[in-house]
């Protein structure tokens, strides 16, 4: 939690027109969320101050969304890991799992990705 008494939340996903939506929705939770475009940005980012969750896409334009959990994991065992992510197939989602997520939504449902964020984010009512 940052000093202000608000999460944090890093979103690792290359398109920013998703992050903005999130944002908007996430703010009235009273959560912060930061963007990264790429895997190289999030580890960077997440080794300057915590995050209380990461939410990722599978794809990304270095290195795709599996390894970043693998990495964020090799540092930070506990943090939830969150997939949000277009590539819905089984595999992907069991990729996910086997690289250290802790949950793994497809895009583009909101619904279940605030509820999911809401089972990792303590004392938080996820505003819709």
């Amino acid at each position: 939690m940052s000093l202000h008494g608000r999460h944090r939340l890093l979103c690792v996903d290359s398109d920013a027109d998703s992050f903005e939506m999130l944002s908007t929705l996430l703010k009235y939770s009273m959560i912060d969320s930061e963007s990264a475009s790429n895997a190289a940005q999030a580890l960077s980012m997440s080794q300057v101050e915590p995050f209380d969750v990461y939410l990722l896409e599978a794809w990304l334009p270095d290195v795709d969304g599996f390894e970043l959990c693998r990495q964020l994991r090799t540092s930070d065992p506990d943090t939830p890991i969150v997939f949000f992510s277009a590539a819905a197939y089984d595999a992907d989602k069991r990729k996910a799992f086997q690289a250290g997520a802790s949950e793994y939504v497809s895009k583009p449902d909101i619904d279940a990705l605030l509820q999911s964020l809401s089972k990792h984010i303590p004392n938080v009512e996820m505003m819709v």
